[in-house]
């Protein structure tokens, strides 16, 4: 439980590759998602919410990225994480990245200021109260991945084909391998939705169960949002699923409505 958001941003990270086509997502935007451990009771919610800002006088996105758990499992894990990036609208490259996270006790809080002509992210470490200035290139922070994959076509990709993407993380560059495994119909809330199926390479041990313990459906529309995601951990598993949206870019669409 401890690592209950981290595993699901990295995990909605996953989103397509390709050629730009229609914008994916506006100002405006908002995603909760429901999320489940073993299958049996509501562990706690992610949301995702986006709007357009300035930040040193330009007009940037700011994504806010927020995981609480649910209150029976509050009493024994308290969950309370907030994940910010500001990054450029055309581009999408991260300019500033907050993180300020409780997990048990757990306490994080990190502030991250991308320098792109220098190559260089300079962490601000409030609980440790010491600044360091780390070489990058070519780098995405935790949130702004997952804008900056969804702004690309997914159409070209074909079955088993491996992608890249590097994340800035925890004052390390991270680069995570990316299995498109086909297209599938899901069953959701809303009715079937046609989806892509994607894998990443994780690491096993303490978190994840094995390389291959996540798994991820985003839906096969111009919105490519994450609709569903499964997670075997160590110790039981993680599910989530989108619970509610609005202010989406282009039209949600549905095969079959259940209402």
């Amino acid at each position: 439980m401890k690592k209950l958001l981290y595993i699901f941003t990295i995990a909605m990270t996953i989103a397509s590759y390709g050629q730009e086509k229609a914008q994916a997502f506006k100002s405006g935007e908002w995603l909760r998602y429901r999320m489940s451990y073993s299958g049996f009771f509501k562990a706690g919610t992610a949301e995702l919410s986006l709007k357009e800002t300035t930040l040193d006088g330009k007009k940037v996105l700011h994504a806010k990225g927020e995981g609480k758990t649910s209150d029976v499992v509050g009493w024994f894990f308290k969950v309370d994480d907030t994940y910010e990036s500001y990054f450029d609208t055309e581009t999408v490259k991260p300019y500033y990245f907050k993180r300020k996270i409780d997990e048990g006790g757990y306490k994080k809080h990190k502030h991250i200021k991308f320098n792109h002509e220098k190559n260089t992210a300079m962490v601000q470490d409030f609980i440790k109260q010491e600044d360091t200035v780390i070489s990058v290139n070519g780098v995405q922070d935790m949130i702004s991945t997952f804008y900056f994959l969804r702004a690309y076509d997914t159409q070209s990709l074909t079955k088993g084909e491996q992608i890249d993407v590097d994340m800035f993380f925890d004052n390390k560059t991270y680069p995570f391998k990316l299995k498109f495994l086909g297209n599938e119909m899901v069953e959701t809330k809303f009715g079937k939705v046609k989806t892509q199926k994607f894998r990443p390479l994780v690491q096993a041990g303490r978190v994840f169960k094995a390389e291959e313990s996540v798994t991820i459906w985003i839906t096969a529309d111009d919105n490519k949002i994450p609709i569903k995601m499964k997670a075997s951990l160590a110790v039981g598993s993680l599910r989530a699923e989108l619970e509610a949206y609005k202010g989406l870019a282009n039209p949600f669409e549905i095969v079959f409505d259940q209402n």
